[in-house]
């Protein structure tokens, strides 16, 4: 492994053994690449991980921004990074050709974007950010904001932002109070605050795009009434160039992690000269975000599985190499001690964090392959593709965030007292995760989007195509003898969710709301173990088929990878997926104890 932050074997083995990538190209969307084009960028974002990533990691995070002259004074290499993301086309390189995109399937797009996150999450979130922004202008805007903004965002000249929460307004963004005032000369004034704005305002670019949330004046109240617009910090004007919008950074907040990239609390309109730039149909703003917002989950979940699986390779660099007691069986203390990665309980952290980054990615592939396949296929098979995806899409931003901020701790208890040190980067990457069950969605509203809409999706066709897809695999699975048991094992854990869902959905059917949705978070939970040990068996099928075609011809590096996938299957099913039934107890249980208690009993 010569990267120290992902493993280049486990990802060529989810793109062309596990989901085979290459089938796109039978498609003429992607016609023009192949296998040597998807490993020529791999290896290619693999580098700018190695060389230019990786080697600031820790110290953009020991030497994080200052607020400066009401601006964000940010690393150098930002500037340098987001260069090299435009000049290699890495910003737009799913758009298609006629919009200068390269036409790359999602499924090496967000592998892109996964390597950059597990190289150096804060610095890749720059380009991601940048890549929203645009995607949103190409996507709804007018001729005349293309042409004035997008060339500068997807070039990487331009930071792009998204600029939803204000001081007083998180999640429920219906309640925003940012205004916008129509004038006659095709602009909004637009006045207000938002606040925990990533990446913008900052010294490495000349001008900061932020895709803001607004409410026109005169809209109606909630969503209905909200409006997205082109906020600029710098307006182009008639000439083509800049002058101020009177758009100012108040402050920068300090993290406990993602510190690298600074998040901005700004204020628009003070001297009632900022103009902001309808994108769309007024009144359609929230649902516009929305639109690309699975998108956006998808990439936080891929940073989360990004940062468990870089936190996974550091500590099992450490404890191949550090030596600590003897075997438990062994009492001869005149013996030589072993390596931590002799001890199972060591195996046993090390097989968590490998059962939930692997799989996690391999989740997050599976929806991307879903999303190549809606835009090539013909309209009538699309539909079970585009409801798998809405269905998953709070699973893959979900599992990896949660269950990676385990992993990333278990990385820390594999070194030991070194782990909560900073002279390894593992405590870096516990801190850098917290982050993702908050981003694009709190687990909370994840939690209630799958129990609450995304289960009865096509009068419940979303559920039926997921279970499909998942008794196929379990058929494919009874043809090796290895992995019969954990076939039948997933095959009643779908049965344990069908009782579980229809108990809740009775619930509903009462009209018992807060009953219903009380523990989503425990049914996505419940959800997400089923889903993972569904990637996995996947991946040990094609292990265990890779084994039994090679035989003795396997190189033994190999034979070893395949053999360890299967150990990683079999650990995930027999400790993280009996999990279920705890769950499933709980979520079918008639005491509603959070519905039920009153606030006053915890505020005395």
């Amino acid at each position: 492994m010569a990267e120290r932050f992902a493993n280049r074997k486990d990802i060529r083995f989810l793109l062309e053994e596990v989901f085979d990538v290459n089938s796109l190209t039978q498609y003429d969307y992607f016609k023009d690449h192949s296998a040597d084009t998807f490993n020529m960028v791999i290896d290619t974002v693999m580098k700018m991980g190695s060389e230019m990533m990786y080697p600031v990691f820790q110290e953009m995070d020991k030497n994080p921004p200052r607020y400066e002259d009401l601006q964000a004074k940010v690393h150098p290499a930002v500037r340098v990074f987001l260069d090299e993301c435009g000049q290699g086309g890495w910003l737009n390189a799913d758009w298609d050709y006629t919009d200068g995109g390269q036409q790359l399937p999602n499924m090496i797009k967000f592998l892109c974007w996964f390597v950059f996150s597990a190289s150096n999450y804060a610095l890749g979130a720059y380009a991601q950010l940048t890549a929203g922004a645009a995607n949103l202008i190409r996507e709804f805007a007018s001729p005349e904001i293309k042409e004035k903004y997008l060339e500068k965002l997807y070039t990487g000249k331009w930071q792009g932002t998204m600029a939803l929460t204000e001081p007083d307004i998180g999640s429920s963004l219906g309640d925003l109070m940012t205004s916008a005032q129509a004038t006659d000369q095709g602009y909004y004034l637009i006045k207000g605050k938002k606040m925990f704005i990533s990446g913008a305002d900052t010294d490495a670019v000349e001008n900061t795009v932020n895709m803001m949330l607004a409410r026109i004046q005169g809209a109606p109240a909630g969503a209905k009434g909200i409006s997205l617009f082109v906020v600029p910090k710098y307006r182009v004007n008639e000439e083509g160039k800049l002058e101020y919008n009177d758009v100012n950074c108040d402050g920068i907040e300090h993290k406990l992690g993602y510190r690298g990239c600074p998040i901005c609390q700004l204020t628009m309109g003070e001297n009632n000269d900022c103009h902001g730039y309808l994108v769309g149909k007024p009144g359609r703003g929230l649902g516009y975000m929305f639109q690309m917002m699975n998108e956006e989950r998808i990439n936080v979940g891929i940073g989360a599985v990004a940062k468990a699986t870089a936190a996974y390779y550091a500590a099992l660099e450490y404890c191949s190499q550090r030596k600590q007691g003897r075997r438990l069986s062994e009492k001869d203390q005149s013996l030589p001690m072993v390596p931590l990665i002799e001890h199972p309980d060591i195996k046993r952290m090390l097989l968590m964090q490998k059962s939930i980054a692997e799989g996690g990615l391999s989740l997050a592939l599976q929806v991307s392959k879903y999303l190549d396949l809606i835009k090539v296929l013909p309209e009538e098979e699309r539909e079970k593709y585009s409801l798998l995806v809405e269905l998953l899409v709070p699973v893959v931003k979900t599992y990896p965030a949660e269950a990676g901020i385990l992993a990333t701790s278990a990385a820390i208890q594999c070194l030991g007292g070194y782990g909560y040190c900073q002279d390894f980067p593992v405590e870096q990457y516990f801190r850098d995760i917290r982050i993702d069950p908050i981003h694009e969605g709190t687990t909370g509203i994840q939690g209630q989007d799958i129990l609450g809409r995304k289960i009865s999706l096509g009068n419940g066709k979303a559920m039926q195509y997921f279970v499909a897809e998942m008794l196929d695999t379990i058929e494919g699975a009874y043809k090796f003898a290895n992995l019969q048991g954990m076939a039948d094992q997933l095959l009643q854990s779908i049965n344990e969710l069908r009782v579980v869902t229809t108990h809740l959905l009775d619930l509903s059917a009462q009209g018992k709301v807060e009953e219903f949705l009380a523990d989503g978070v425990l049914y996505l939970e419940l959800f997400s173990l089923i889903t993972i040990a569904w990637q996995w068996l996947l991946q040990a099928i094609t292990s265990s088929t890779r084994l039994q075609e090679g035989s003795s011809a396997l190189l033994e590096n190999d034979r070893l990878f395949y053999e360890g996938k299967i150990y990683t299957c079999r650990y995930f099913f027999s400790y993280e997926l009996n999990k279920i039934y705890g769950l499933a107890k709980r979520l079918t249980s008639n005491e509603p104890v959070t519905v039920e208690m009153e606030a006053k009993f915890l505020q005395v």
